[in-house]
């Protein structure tokens, strides 16, 4: 994927700057809460801790807080920039940390480069965290500076560069020698790049059951071996061995497995080919591996290859580890993370990767087939069920370990309150990006000359999500792209003044609309000089799968034409609008928020059909619930009467869904109330389908959540049309549009799935 650097340095100072903000998590409104909050209300607590220094987990986040430190001296690909240089890297980590896991985040960036001054003041921020995560110190500091932190601190402190990389590889060791039919204490390994991450590597594989004595790490230098003199240290002495052999190339001759946590390009073919049957090669030099994945499988087609590359099989990506490690180890108040813990963790990723893989994982990453063999060692990052393997692994080997300050009682329900707390918000979205990629829809763009339509549709390709069709006069469009350095590669652009297909389009509209008071003159107006007409004729024609328009005009505008042309499905007798609403906990779905005005009991019945059928799109469960000011016959009036009359509707037409109402908002989506009150009704867990009796009440509400609430919000999204038109919202910026233009192809992906389906039948 092509990285503008505008794009980059626009994300990362866009208000507020940077990528991670602090917010309190009790309310701050009133006297009263400040008085809890701070002073006097603050000494009691205070007092607790200091009669009993545990109960800091109990009285404060120190439990769920982690320390990202760096001192900048090894940064990506970048080296030595510098403590503040490396401060968006330590951001960036925090943001994993908390989209992954749910752990809490600060990043410290030290201006040090003396190791007992670095290791002096991480030891005394210790009683601040809950753990330690060392990032991009170089080696051999950042051995010592981990060893001598571990020995001070009753806090788990973890150099992510070693262990992670060390995790992640040793859980895809395991399962690719055995689908090599190999042992781990027969192979020979070669490690090339004698750094911090190789020596962890080697280190931990040796724990897993590989034998030092098969083991030849190389460096820049070649083969470390018994009496060499050249670039040496403590840290690499450990790893001399007597050999005859010298360079990578002697090194490689039978090797069952290479190791490269090195630079790019210093494995050949022939160098492959040298190796033992069914070689493994790790190739984790980024972002050009060691050798590439294509040139290993044509020198050998036996070879098991994984890189640290997301676009190639078996990927060995840190985030399938630190994430989770900390989250289990947290949630024990372990004291550190010690190789029972690392250990548990790489078995918990081996065995996750060799059970059946669900249907969302396979859509996500566009392949019909995922299971365990030499394409798939190892899990993808996106699967949610890594978070459910890997902390209780962790968190039990704390236990029986006895670094365990506090114990979990039920694994089950852990796991279970685990999926609660993630709520997979952004998992949501990378699913639809996946689902895209797998196969890319046409998406026209009537407002095809506006910069940030212009802009998504570059990323769209760049994203291989879509293939976009800018709707406008080619020259227009091309200045404006010059003007903001966009490029139009893989782009479509279609004049409606010009196109060979505008008179086949005019025809066609005269037809649907001529006795709907349209002539041939009004027909050839609006085809012509209303691309919102051209658009949806496209897709009404086949021309187009689907489209998106509205940043510059009003709702009308843009829905009218679609509904004139493409018209609604004829199984419904409503169009209506609906947003997807991400919060930490879940994601909703709430309809109808912008189209009818007061419907009656049977189209609120269709609506909430098919607003359940745009969350089975989404590989959610939908749970239906019928919002009014009533709970089940409490109320009297027009609109609770309604939602009852639509659930009858539902009943009989959907047996089915999961519904029921009408209810208040409270009571849909929390649980309790259901249970302690309203025990007989269908819903058990909360709703995520929102059906609202009115517009006023829809629409008013989903703005209060954007504004107020400060929810992540999608769409709207039109459901009930015969084929996919989508609606922006005025001022959308990129990276909404972007999300739109995914949901929009995934929606064309499910239409034609569903229209295949029933034609099967």
């Amino acid at each position: 994927m092509k990285i503008r650097k505008e794009d980059a340095l626009n994300y990362h100072s866009k208000s507020p700057a940077g990528k991670i903000e602090v917010v309190p998590t009790k309310p701050f409104i009133t006297q009263r809460d400040l008085s809890l909050a701070y002073s006097p209300g603050v000494a009691y607590p205070c007092l607790e801790i200091e009669k009993n220094p545990d109960d800091v987990y109990k009285y404060t986040n120190k439990g769920n807080l982690v320390a990202v430190i760096t001192n900048g001296t090894a940064v990506l690909g970048l080296g030595d920039i510098g403590a503040a240089a490396g401060k968006p890297v330590m951001e960036g980590k925090g943001g994993l940390f908390k989209a992954f896991a749910d752990i809490d985040v600060f990043d410290i960036e030290l201006n040090s480069t003396n190791t007992e001054d670095i290791i002096n003041a991480i030891e005394m921020m210790g009683p601040t965290f809950g753990g330690i995560n060392l990032e991009d110190f170089k080696a051999p500091e950042s051995f010592i500076i981990e060893t001598e932190l571990q020995k001070r601190l009753d806090i788990p402190v973890f150099h992510d560069d070693q262990h992670g990389t060390a995790i992640i590889s040793g859980a895809a060791l395991i399962n690719a020698v055995e689908i090599a039919g190999k042992k781990l204490e027969e192979i020979k390994v070669v490690y090339n790049g004698a750094g911090a991450a190789a020596i962890a590597c080697s280190k931990f594989h040796m724990a897993l059951g590989v034998k030092p004595e098969n083991v030849l790490m190389c460096d820049r230098q070649g083969v470390i071996y018994k009496g060499r003199k050249e670039d040496m240290n403590e840290y690499k002495k450990e790893f001399e061995i007597e050999t005859d052999k010298r360079s990578l190339v002697d090194a490689m001759k039978d090797a069952d497995v290479f190791m490269g946590l090195s630079v790019g390009g210093v494995v050949d073919k022939a160098m492959v080919k040298s190796m033992a049957k069914t070689p493994v090669i790790f190739a984790m030099a980024n972002p050009d591996p060691e050798i590439t994945y294509n040139d290993a499988k044509a020198a050998r087609k036996d070879v098991i290859m994984a890189t640290g590359r997301s676009d190639y099989p078996n990927q060995v990506n840190n985030v399938l580890g630190f994430p989770f490690i900390f989250r289990g180890a947290l949630d024990v108040h372990a004291s550190a993370i010690n190789l029972e813990m690392k250990k548990a963790a790489a078995y918990a990723l081996a065995e996750l990767a060799r059970e059946e893989v669900p249907e969302s994982v396979k859509s996500a990453y566009g392949v019909k087939e995922l299971s365990f063999g030499p394409d798939y060692i190892i899990p993808k990052p996106f699967d949610q069920r890594v978070l459910t393997s890997v902390s209780p692994a962790v968190a039990k080997a704390a236990m029986e370990t006895g670094v365990a300050r506090t114990k979990i009682k039920d694994f089950d329900e852990y796991k279970r309150n685990l999926n609660i707390r993630m709520g997979r918000t952004q998992s949501f979205m990378s699913l639809m990006y996946k689902k895209a990629r797998s196969k890319p829809k046409r998406v026209v763009f009537p407002e095809g000359d506006n910069a940030r339509i212009i802009r998504a549709a570059q990323l769209s390709v760049e994203e291989g999500i879509a293939k976009p069709i800018l709707l406008g006069d080619e020259t227009n469009i091309q200045k404006v792209a010059d003007q903001f350095g966009y490029e139009l590669d893989g782009i479509k652009i279609i004049n409606p003044g010009t196109s060979k297909k505008t008179n086949k389009y005019i025809e066609e509209y005269y037809r649907l609309r001529q006795r709907k008071g349209i002539n041939k003159h009004d027909a050839e107006n609006r085809i012509i000089n209303h691309r919102n007409y051209f658009g949806s004729m496209m897709v009404a024609m086949g021309d187009a799968d689907c489209m998106l328009s509205g940043l510059n005009t009003n709702y009308a505008s843009t829905i009218r034409p679609a509904l004139e042309t493409i018209g609604h499905d004829p199984r419904f007798n409503k169009v209506a609008g609906l947003y997807i609403v991400s919060s930490k906990q879940k994601t909703y779905f709430l309809a109808d928020t912008t189209v009818n005005i007061n419907p009656n009991a049977q189209e609120i019945a269709d609506i909430a059909i098919q607003a359940a059928e745009i969350a089975q799109h989404f590989e959610v469960t939908p749970k239906i619930a019928l919002l009014s000011y009533g709970n089940f016959g409490s109320a009297q009036g027009d609109s609770p009467k309604k939602m009852r009359d639509a659930r009858n509707i539902i009943k009989t037409k959907r047996p089915d869904l999961i519904v029921d109402g009408e209810m208040q908002a409270d009571t849909a989506v929390r649980p309790d109330i259901i249970e302690s009150t309203f025990p007989f009704s269908d819903i058990k867990g909360g709703a995520n389908v929102l059906i609202f009796p009115d517009l006023n009440s829809g629409n008013i509400t989903y703005k209060l959540l954007s504004r107020i609430g400060k929810l992540n919000l999608i769409g709207p999204i039109l459901i009930g049309m015969s084929k996919p038109v989508h609606i922006l919202e005025q001022g959308s910026d990129v990276n909404e549009i972007l999300d739109m233009v995914a949901i929009a192809v995934v929606d064309s992906q499910e239409d034609n799935l569903s229209k295949q389906i029933q034609k099967d039948k």
